[in-house]
């Protein structure tokens, strides 16, 4: 690790020299922004901080360094904090100058945008020309130089890992909780951890470095690639048609990572047959190898949008928790899909239907805690008010061909196949009324977008969950569980211990064989988020 820090070290060094060499600058100079490049070193936070030493300043260098960086006193409080837990020592100078680290941290806010965030850089200028030295600076600059880059390293840490702040994503309907983590915790860790595996990890969820990874793919077509509008010249094309523009999808998804081999020929064969395939179940399309309108729109979609879209899930990304350890469910709303977990390792999974755009499902988390089978359905207040109290009105057997009772002032469906929720139903106490449940509709599992419910989600293989989340208990085998959907009694059965549901919301995600998928936004979720993204 030392001699790796060493060669990190005089990279940097050396890049700055040649830099310094070329401009002719002093430290003192001011630094053009526009030409002054990254050092080409690791961009990782990795690496050995200065432990509490010796080598210290006097804390009243804080309030001068605030009284002139006052764009950077949002982040006051965790740096007098930090310095005050290491009785105000430095942290990325030792007696000698710079540390390693300190040009890491560097490296990573000048490369800011490649963390998929377009906002600028405070003191950007400042901050260059602090770091251009190759000598130990005199003590003034190197205390302005360490609280600055103290509190670059608190503003990197709200942009990059802790995301907007609660207030504004409950704005957006996302009510998930955040992650708990402080960036001030994560950082007083690192300085005093010895584990190199504690040092490699970010606190932030996985999909973040997923996303990222494409978000530099898909930069790095967009500054090559024009991607024009391409038009069909008739409806739809199958295996074995020929045309123009068959040789240009070809080479789109070669460039999309959906076809391994470049083929110049205008025929459709197995080989585009199947790379069409993929496309389509990355775009949750019907996966039949037709090039017809669907996919021709999905390919048409320009790359700055799903350069957008990248940008605004890796967001998302950042509110969620690091790591989640034991079983759980996610459903992903634009995805229409149920997913188990362990560990973050994907089990299986099943097709769901979600609320439509005017009845949207919640974005929330649970604790599921019991299955109901044969289960009455209490009608909600809103179809009751608009849908089946006017039924009544206008037909007196209303309630009779609909299988429905009147319970005190309310109002129910009796247990039944004609039951709006099937055979069972799943249960997590929640404000917003939402729960999982069978359906007698099972025609909507197959078509690709299934928003159809007034907000509860439909599962397409109940049993498959009951199953599940009743397998310690050797009573409710799948032959005891589809007698008690079909009994026509209602009977609830408690959960061993509480199982977590995550209900999310993303467009865009890496899925377990390493391929980006990309879903429509359904409920204009994205445009609003990107607009709080860009004020």
């Amino acid at each position: 690790m030392q001699d790796r820090a060493q060669i990190y070290k005089l990279l940097f060094i050396l890049s700055f020299i040649a830099m310094a060499c070329h401009s002719g600058s002093s430290r003192q100079d001011q630094v053009n922004r526009d030409t002054l490049a990254p050092a080409p070193i690791d961009t990782s936070l990795i690496g050995v901080f200065s432990e509490p030493s010796t080598y210290r300043f006097d804390s009243v260098a804080l309030d001068s360094f605030f009284a002139t960086y006052r764009a950077l006193t949002p982040y006051a409080k965790d740096v007098r904090q930090f310095y005050r837990q290491r009785n105000y020592a430095f942290a990325w100078h030792d007696s000698t100058g710079q540390i390693e680290q300190a040009a890491n941290l560097y490296n990573r806010i000048r490369r800011l945008s490649e963390e998929g965030i377009s906002s600028g850089i405070p003191y950007s200028r400042q901050l260059d020309t602090l770091m251009m030295s190759t000598e130990k600076a005199p003590p003034d600059v190197e205390i302005q130089e360490e609280l600055l880059l103290t509190s670059m390293y608190f503003f990197f840490a709200e942009k990059a890992w802790a995301g907007l702040p609660e207030s504004q994503t409950r704005k957006i309907a996302w009510f998930l909780p955040r992650k708990k983590a402080s960036s001030l915790d994560w950082l007083q860790s690192y300085l005093s951890s010895t584990d190199s595996a504690i040092k490699e990890k970010e606190p932030i969820y996985r999909q973040y470095f997923l996303l990222k990874k494409y978000l530099q793919r898909y930069t790095s077509i967009q500054q090559q690639e024009a991607w024009l509008p391409l038009s069909l010249e008739k409806r739809s094309y199958r295996p074995g048609d020929t045309g123009f523009v068959i040789m240009e999808i070809k080479r789109r998804l070669h460039i999309l990572g959906d076809m391994s081999s470049q083929d110049t020929s205008n025929r459709i064969d197995d080989t585009l047959t199947n790379a069409i395939k993929k496309f389509q179940h990355r775009m949750g399309l019907t996966q039949d190898g037709v090039i017809g309108k669907s996919f021709i729109t999905a390919l048409n979609v320009p790359l700055q949008k799903r350069i957008s879209q990248i940008m605004i899930n890796m967001e998302r990304s950042r509110w969620l928790p690091d790591t989640v350890r034991g079983e759980y469910l996610a459903i992903n709303i634009p995805e229409f899909k149920l997913h188990m977990y362990r560990d973050d390792s994907l089990l299986w999974d099943m097709k769901v239907v979600v609320g439509k755009a005017i009845h949207k499902t919640v974005i929330f988390s649970g604790a599921l805690k019991n299955i109901v089978f044969s289960p009455y359905w209490n009608v909600p207040p809103g179809i009751l008010k608009n849908e089946v109290l006017p039924g009544i009105r206008k037909d007196k057997n209303y309630l009779d061909r609909h299988h429905m009772e009147w319970n005190g002032s309310n109002i129910r469906q009796k247990p039944g196949p004609w039951n709006s929720l099937g055979g069972v139903k799943f249960l997590f106490p929640n404000s917003y009324n939402i729960y999982l449940h069978d359906t007698p509709a099972k025609d909507l599992f197959d078509k690709s977008s299934r928003a159809f419910s007034h907000g509860c989600i439909r599962l397409a293989e109940p049993a498959k969950l009951a199953a599940w989340l009743l397998r310690d208990d050797p009573q409710w085998t799948p032959e005891k569980i589809q007698k008690a959907m079909h009994a026509g009694v209602e009977k609830w059965v408690s959960v061993k211990f509480p199982f977590r549901v995550f209900i999310v919301y993303f467009t865009a995600w890496v899925d377990s064989q390493g391929n980006l998928n990309f879903r429509n936004d359904i409920y204009d979720r994205d445009s609003r988020l990107e607009k709080m993204l860009m004020r």
